[in-house]
């Protein structure tokens, strides 16, 4: 059962970092949120904003990341 609690910590503390990142994301030089393919409509006074390339990069690098931690433990 100790283990659940430390794979909780583990993941709590990733949202933690991550939920800073996207807080602070437009300060980052990485350019995520506006990469090309990311979809963004503008009305009058509505915005519609989709980023699809940014998630597909999240996802790669959390994937790798995930496979990197818990691959290791094999």
């Amino acid at each position: 059962m100790t283990d659940l609690g430390k794979v909780l910590i583990l993941f709590g503390t990733v949202l933690v970092v991550l939920g800073l990142a996207l807080m602070f994301a437009e300060r980052l030089p990485l350019g995520l949120g506006r990469l090309p393919g990311d979809i963004v409509i503008k009305k009058d006074n509505f915005t519609f904003y989709f980023p699809v390339v940014t998630s597909l990069i999240i996802s790669l690098v959390l994937t790798l990341l995930l496979n990197l931690i818990f691959g290791l433990k094999r």
